[in-house]
């Protein structure tokens, strides 16, 4: 059985988005805990949810 670490997961996304990729989060946990760390960040970010999920996308 393969586990997740969620935090790792959104650690990982927001570093793309660091490094000016956008990232997509599936779940509504990922997406929160993303929101979070894109606050605390103070990240220019837009976000475009969809029924399936959420893109993060770097505004530059």
């Amino acid at each position: 059985m393969f586990v997740v670490c969620k935090t790792r997961v959104a650690n990982e996304k927001v570093d793309r988005l660091l490094n000016g990729y956008s990232a997509y989060a599936e779940t509504e946990e990922l997406i929160r805990l993303v929101k979070r760390r894109i606050y605390s960040n103070n990240l220019d970010i837009y976000e475009d949810q969809t029924d399936i999920g959420c893109w993060f996308i770097p505004r530059n």
